[in-house]
């Protein structure tokens, strides 16, 4: 595993990473931006060729340990290109809401059109909104979900904090991000993939390896499994756990707003 380490989020820093280059504070989120606005027509894609297609297995295993039932109002944040969208939009039924929300434009788009196209437009709703600064009212959510969004975030704890006031007492965040393998020899293959395929496959499929390169980068700073748990147990959410899935190439956090 790399040697660089996620810094927790400092409410007065003036430089982030972006990948592993440092930059201003006021620049990564239009850098990630650019990563997103490139990616976003090959995204659906590329997810299935990098995890083998695994990425189904990791977001129906989020989906059933979310509880949702018939009825709840749902923010999939981070939400993309709808994947987790369509499941809960017919779990939720008519009486429930799902808001697919995201901070970049070309997704929310992709996602919207291939929803759409799905015929699910019935309990769905689209929102551009940054995770750090949530446009919603105080305890609205039963459920909120992100889902390989947390790391591009630029101060996460202060996104967690907006997340649990717009999450209901009583209501659950799911954190589905890629973390920390728990053995070495999956460490290496998984560093060997990483940065010596992914970044070819980008090229190859979606003419851009400097993104995959980026976004490969980004979930070593990323925080491993027990720091991001205390970050959330900071942001004010109670009975936090996670599950190591794929040996811990991701992890789904749980925590319960009381």
């Amino acid at each position: 595993m790399s040697d660089h380490k996620e810094q927790v989020d400092d409410n007065n820093a003036s430089t982030t990473h972006f990948g592993y280059k440092t930059v201003d504070t006021t620049e990564k989120e239009s850098k990630v931006a650019g990563v997103f606005h490139s990616v976003a027509q090959q995204y659906d894609i590329m997810n299935d060729l990098m995890s083998f297609g695994i990425h189904r297995l990791w977001k129906r295993f989020t989906i059933d340990a979310s509880g949702v039932r018939p009825g709840n109002k749902v923010l999939d944040l981070a939400g993309g290109t709808g994947d987790l969208t369509a499941k809960f939009s017919k779990l939720v039924g008519r009486e429930g809401r799902v808001v697919l929300a995201d901070i970049n434009s070309s997704m929310l788009n992709v996602g919207r059109d291939k929803l759409r196209d799905r015929g699910l437009v019935q309990n769905i709703e689209y929102v551009q909104a940054n995770a750090e600064y949530l446009p919603f009212e105080d305890n609205t959510f039963d459920i909120i979900t992100i889902a390989f969004g947390l790391r591009n975030v630029t101060n996460k704890a202060r996104a967690l904090r907006s997340m649990y006031r717009v999450l209901k007492p009583g209501g659950r965040l799911l954190v589905l991000e890629f973390s920390k393998p728990e053995h070495e020899i999956i460490n290496k293959a998984y560093d060997f993939y990483s940065f010596s395929i992914l970044p070819k496959m980008g090229e190859l499929v979606a003419k851009d390896g400097d993104s995959y390169q980026y976004l490969a980068e980004s979930i070593r700073m990323h925080p491993d499994q027990e720091t991001l748990k205390s970050m959330m147990e900071e942001a004010g959410f109670e009975q936090t756990s996670y599950k190591n899935l794929t040996d811990g190439i991701v992890a789904l956090h749980k925590g319960f707003k009381f």
